[in-house]
């Protein structure tokens, strides 16, 4: 197998020979010597497969809204949310880092799909906050410090509970809103690739699961597309928000910001299955080398997780439960106030 890069290079930071630096050197040749013996099955098929049998798994869910059995109605509407997100969550994540595939074309039509048709979201801008400014500036105030995911105008309760309702509604707003800021050929493009994916779940609805009316199908995309929007949600500020927040011009190296600044949930199958391993069990992995895969970064964790705590260096870890009561007594502080800056003498 042909040597690739694991890590996407920092912004404004050339690798050198410091002390951080050289640490980061040392982990990625332990995980690239994994990745080299690894299989193709375990680089990429596992993940494939999974994202495979979810678009295969969609026609039962439709069918299955036929029945006016209220359990297998119920099963139709759990098919096609628990397929929802791992179309639009673990597909689009691992097509936006380009870990499905190594060719640069299927990468591409991977993430147009899964972004803009399935998530109903910009490829570009996906690409740029995500990829460029999160994982770019980890916790980095001003940048990639999950700053969008706060709402300080929503009290603890109405947050964790009611904003997550939200998400299926305001992505492709936020989507359409942002489209101004792309050059026109690829708005277009967007615009109809998110109405293609949209009308298609709505013609679906119409057409094979029998709804007879406007409002009940769109009521039945809503309750589908928000299955598991609150673990999104939740897990999406539990993993970063609240640990150290860095300064710009002061930021620590690559390790010392990813060890300090990332923390990983334990494994918790119904979500790793829709989300991913790399955002639930093996985050710290992920933003340490975002180009593997979910499979590839749960096969390093092991040796990621040593390395760390064998170099004296954090390994965050926490329970789903332990962060939602965390955020809920401390949410003014966590998620109202300017969180504090944090320096690391030495280390910048």
């Amino acid at each position: 197998m042909p040597w690739r890069p694991l890590m996407d290079p920092a912004p404004g930071a050339p690798r050198g020979h410091g002390g951080g630096e050289a640490l980061l050197g040392e982990l990625e040749t332990l995980v690239q010597d994994v990745v080299r013996t690894s299989s193709w099955w375990e680089r990429h098929g596992v993940d494939c497969a999974i994202l495979a049998l979810s678009l295969l798994s969609v026609p039962a869910g439709f069918l299955s809204l036929r029945s006016e059995n209220v359990l297998v109605l119920a099963l139709g509407i759990i098919i096609l949310g628990v397929c929802h997100y791992t179309l639009t969550v673990k597909g689009s994540h691992l097509a936006t880092h380009g870990a499905l595939t190594q060719s640069k074309r299927w990468s591409r039509i991977w993430e147009l799909f899964f972004v803009e048709v399935c998530s109903s979201f910009s490829a570009e801008y996906g690409k740029y906050g995500h990829v460029k400014m999160h994982h770019g500036y980890t916790n980095v105030l001003g940048l990639g410090d999950s700053s969008t995911w706060r709402l300080p105008c929503l009290n603890r309760y109405v947050y964790m509970f009611l904003a997550p309702l939200l998400i299926p509604v305001l992505t492709p707003l936020v989507a359409v809103e942002r489209l101004r800021k792309v050059e026109l050929r690829s708005a277009v493009r967007t615009l109809g690739l998110i109405s293609l994916g949209l009308y298609a779940h709505y013609w679906l609805l119409l057409n094979v699961s029998g709804f007879r009316s406007p409002g009940s199908a769109l009521l039945c995309m809503f309750t589908t597309r928000s299955l598991l929007a609150h673990p999104y949600l939740h897990i999406n500020i539990f993993q970063h928000i609240g640990l150290p927040m860095f300064s710009r011009d002061k930021k620590p190296q690559r390790i010392h910001m990813m060890s300090l600044g990332v923390l990983n949930l334990p494994r918790l199958p119904v979500l790793e299955w829709a989300f991913g391993h790399s955002i639930v069990s093996c985050h710290v992995e992920h933003h340490l080398f975002p180009r593997l895969s979910d499979n590839m970064c749960l096969k390093v964790k092991p040796v990621v997780s040593r390395f760390l705590q064998e170099k004296r260096l954090p390994y965050n870890e926490d329970s789903y439960l332990a962060r939602f009561r965390l955020f809920l007594s401390r949410y003014e502080e966590f998620m109202v106030q300017t969180p504090p800056i944090t320096e690391l003498v030495g280390l910048q």
